[in-house]
């Protein structure tokens, strides 16, 4: 009897231990954004998705004011909106 405890119990470690290793692997699909090269009309609807704007490199160096928040790092979104970098630092739609 004892020996069978022992492996439901190794059973259930094994199954809780997977879990938790997988659990970062599968993150709900609202969490992850969505957009993907999307250019956007205007500063304030980038900033809804990317609070800190998009730079288009992780070398970024911000030339303006001082930032609130840290940008995102996404080359192709930065490609669609470079319009919008009016300091031409890397940064489109910083604040």
């Amino acid at each position: 009897m004892g020996n069978r405890i022992e492996g439901d119990m190794r059973f259930l470690i094994i199954g809780v231990m997977t879990s938790l290793l997988l659990a970062p692997l599968t993150a709900p699909a609202h969490a992850l954004p969505q957009v993907l090269d999307k250019k956007f009309s205007n500063c304030a609807a980038l900033n809804k998705v990317y609070p800190g704007g998009v730079a288009k490199s992780k070398n970024w160096v911000n030339k303006g004011g001082k930032i609130q928040n840290t940008p995102a790092v996404n080359a192709k979104v930065y490609a669609e909106n470079s319009s919008k970098d009016r300091d031409k630092d890397g940064i489109a739609c910083e604040n």
